[in-house]
C-alpha cells in the first residue's frame, strides 16, 4: 500500500481586490486540478460579462458571488505539486474567518498574504497581516501581485518589501519570501517570470514546496492530560487521550501543575490483544504509575524534559460568541483540554470588529462575533502550551453559565505583578531577590531583607550587579532550579536565559536568585545539586533549611550593613 501524501493546509489573505481570488484560480488552473468543465463554465461567464478569461471565478461556487463579484464564504479548495497535497483555505476577512481561524477548525500551517503593486499597501493589507499575528501562524510568505500595472519595476516591489518587514517585523511575523508576479499573466506563478529577470528566487509553486510541515502530533513533546483516575483491586489507573507524543512503560513522567515526578509502572488493558508497551497520540489509555500519589482530572502527564507551561495569567486571542458582551471582571468557566477552571478578563488590549477589521485599543467590552487579544487570569493554575507549539493544548472555550461563549488560542504566558525583580526572554523568566538589600535594624534588633522597585531585566540589560550590600562578579550563572531556567550574565548584561535541561557547569561563578553562591565546583556537583532541590517540596521549610545550609553560602558575595530604623512599606523578612 502507498504511503499517505503529506497534506498542508494554507490561507490566503489580502485586501479586497488585491487579487486573492486570480492567484488561487492560477495555482489550480497551471497544476491541472480543477474539476471538469470548470474552465468552460469559466470562458461562459467571462463572455457574458464581456470580460476575457478570469481566473478568480473558478473559485465561486455560486452565482450569486459571481453577480456581486465578491467571495462570500470561506471555501476550501485542493491542488497538489509532486511533493505534497494543498488545502487551500480562501477566506474573506470577515466574522467567519475570524471565527474558523481562532477556533483552530482551519488548522492553516502557512500564509499567503496577497498585495497589489500598483496600489500598494493599504489599510487591510496591514489589518490581515495583524490577524496572522493573532493566530501565531510562523510560515508567511508576502505575494506582491499586479507586477504588470507597474512595469515589473524592481524598486517598487523593494519599497513595497521594505514597508510592510517594518510593519509585519513589530507585530512578531517575519515573512519568509517576498515574491514579485502577476497572477493574471502567471508570472512567477508555476514558473519563473522572463519579465523579471532581476529577481531570483522561487515562483510561488516552487516557494510553497520549501515550506517545512509541522511534526506528527506522536512527534511532539508528551501531553497526556488526566480524564480520570479508577481504583481497580489494589491499583490506581489513570485515563485520558494523549493529544501528543509517545509514552512507554518505565518512562520517567512529571504530573503538572503539582510538579511531581514518577514511572510509568504498566499500561493497562483488557484483553491481551490490546496489551502494548508504547502508546501515542490519539490513544485513550489508562496507565498506573509507581509512586501514590494523589491524581485527578485536568493535570497534565508529560516527560520531565519537556513540560508545559503552567501559570495563572496568560495573553490570548478570543473570538466571542456570547449573546452578552464579554467584560473585564466577570467571571466565566475556562475549559482546556480536561481542566476546568474559574477565570475572568485581567485587560482588553484590542478588540477587531469582525466585518470591518477595524481595530480598537480602547474598547471596555467584547461583542458577539469581535475577535480580541485579552489577559485572562485564572482562580487556579492552568496547564497548557502556546497555540503555535501545541494546538491541542494551546486551544480553549469559555463558558458563561452553560453556554459556550468563547473560543481561544493561548500566545504567550504572562507573569503576575509581583513586587520583585524579573530576568525575562520571550517565554522564559526568573523572579529573582539578588538585587534586594539586607540590613540589621538595631532598634529592633533583627536582619530584613529591603525590596527596591520591582524592575524587569531583558536581554541585554545591563544589571546592577554592584551595592552597599552586595557585590557580584561581572560575568556569572544565575540558576533557578524550580524554574528549571539559568540565566546567563556576561560582562555585566543579561545575555541569555536558558533551561536547565541545555545547561552544562563551565566553572564560572553560580549563584542563587536570592544572590547567594553556590557551593559547587564541578558538574557532578551542580548535577547533585540539582536533584538535591527538586527532591525538596516547597512547602518543607526544614528540608529547605537544609538544603540551604548544604549548597549556600551567603556571605561570598553579600554583606549585612547597620542601620538605625526600618524602611517603611517595603521590609521582608
Amino acid at each position: 500500500m502507498e504511503n499517505a501524501r503529506e497534506v498542508l493546509k494554507m490561507v490566503v489573505v489580502g485586501h479586497v481586490d488585491h487579487g486573492k481570488s486570480t492567484v488561487i484560480g492560477r495555482l489550480l488552473y497551471d497544476t491541472n486540478s480543477l474539476p471538469e468543465g470548470a474552465i468552460d463554465r469559466v470562458k461562459r461567464i467571462s463572455k457574458e460579462k464581456g470580460k476575457p478569461f478570469e481566473y478568480a471565478y473558478l473559485l465561486d461556487a455560486f452565482e450569486e458571488e459571481q453577480k456581486q463579484g465578491i467571495t462570500i464564504d470561506t471555501t476550501q479548495l485542493q491542488f497538489h505539486t509532486e511533493k505534497r497535497d494543498y488545502v487551500i483555505i480562501d477566506a474573506p476577512g470577515h466574522k467567519e474567518f475570524l471565527k474558523n481561524m481562532i477556533s483552530g477548525a482551519a488548522s492553516a500551517e502557512a500564509a499567503l498574504l496577497i498585495i497589489d503593486a500598483n496600489e500598494g499597501i493599504q489599510e487591510q493589507s496591514k489589518r490581515h497581516g495583524y490577524i496572522l499575528s493573532l493566530l501565531g501562524i510562523q510560515k508567511v510568505y508576502v505575494i506582491v501581485n499586479k507586477m504588470d500595472l507597474i512595469d515589473y519595476q524592481q524598486h517598487k516591489f523593494e519599497n513595497i518589501q521594505t514597508e510592510m518587514n517594518i510593519f509585519l517585523n513589530g507585530l512578531g511575523v517575519y515573512p519568509l519570501k517576498y515574491i514579485p508576479i502577476s497572477a493574471f499573466y502567471g508570472d512567477n506563478l508555476a514558473r519563473k517570470s522572463e519579465n523579471m529577470a532581476w529577481y531570483k528566487g522561487e515562483s510561488i509553486l516552487e516557494a510553497m514546496d520549501l515550506f517545512e510541515k509541522d511534526k506528527g502530533l506522536e512527534q511532539k513533546p508528551l501531553r497526556f492530560p488526566i480524564q480520570d483516575v479508577y481504583k481497580f483491586d489494589n491499583r490506581r489507573i489513570i485515563a485520558g487521550r494523549i493529544e501528543s507524543g509517545t509514552l512507554k512503560v518505565g518512562d520517567e513522567i512529571l504530573i503538572s501543575p503539582g510538579n511531581k515526578i514518577t514511572k510509568v509502572k504498566t499500561i493497562e488493558y483488557w484483553v491481551d490483544k490490546d496489551q502494548k508497551d508504547v502508546v501515542e497520540a490519539g490513544m485513550s489509555v489508562g496507565i498506573t504509575v509507581e509512586d501514590e500519589f494523589f491524581n485527578k482530572r485536568g493535570e497534565f502527564i508529560s516527560h520531565k524534559q519537556s513540560a508545559p507551561l503552567s501559570s495563572k495569567l496568560f495573553k490570548a486571542n478570543l473570538f466571542w460568541m456570547g449573546k452578552q458582551p464579554l467584560v473585564k471582571g466577570k467571571k466565566y468557566k475556562l475549559k482546556l483540554t480536561t481542566q476546568e477552571i474559574e477565570c475572568e478578563v485581567a485587560d482588553i488590549h484590542s478588540v477587531i470588529d469582525a466585518s470591518s477589521l477595524a481595530a480598537n485599543s480602547g474598547a471596555l467590552e467584547i461583542k458577539i462575533n469581535d475577535v480580541a487579544e485579552i489577559t485572562l487570569k485564572t482562580k487556579e493554575s492552568v496547564v497548557y502550551d502556546l497555540f503555535k507549539h501545541n494546538q491541542g493544548t494551546g486551544r480553549f472555550v469559555l463558558v458563561d453559565g452553560y453556554d459556550v461563549c468563547g473560543g481561544g488560542i493561548i500566545s504567550a504566558k504572562l507573569t503576575e505583578k509581583k513586587n520583585a525583580d524579573q530576568l525575562q526572554k520571550n517565554d522564559l523568566s526568573i523572579t529573582v531577590h539578588c538585587f534586594d538589600a539586607y540590613y540589621y535594624a538595631i532598634p529592633e534588633g533583627a536582619v530584613r531583607r529591603y525590596q527596591k522597585n520591582p524592575t524587569i531585566y531583558t536581554i541585554g540589560s545591563v544589571l546592577p550587579i554592584q551595592s552597599d550590600t552586595y557585590a557580584y562578579p561581572s560575568t556569572f550563572d544565575l540558576v533557578d532550579a524550580k524554574s528549571g531556567v539559568v540565566a546567563l550574565v556576561r560582562d555585566r548584561v543579561l545575555s541569555d536565559i536558558v533551561l536547565l535541561e541545555n545547561y552544562q557547569y563551565n566553572g564560572l561563578p553560580l549563584l542563587e536568585k536570592n544572590g547567594f553562591a553556590f557551593v559547587v565546583t564541578s558538574q557532578q556537583a551542580f548535577v547533585d545539586y540539582i536533584n538535591d532541590a527538586n527532591a525538596v517540596d516547597k512547602q518543607d521549610i526544614s528540608k529547605r533549611v537544609g538544603l540551604s545550609n548544604k549548597w549556600l553560602d551567603f556571605t561570598k558575595y553579600r554583606t549585612i550593613k547597620f542601620i538605625e530604623y526600618p524602611i517603611a512599606n517595603d521590609w521582608n523578612i
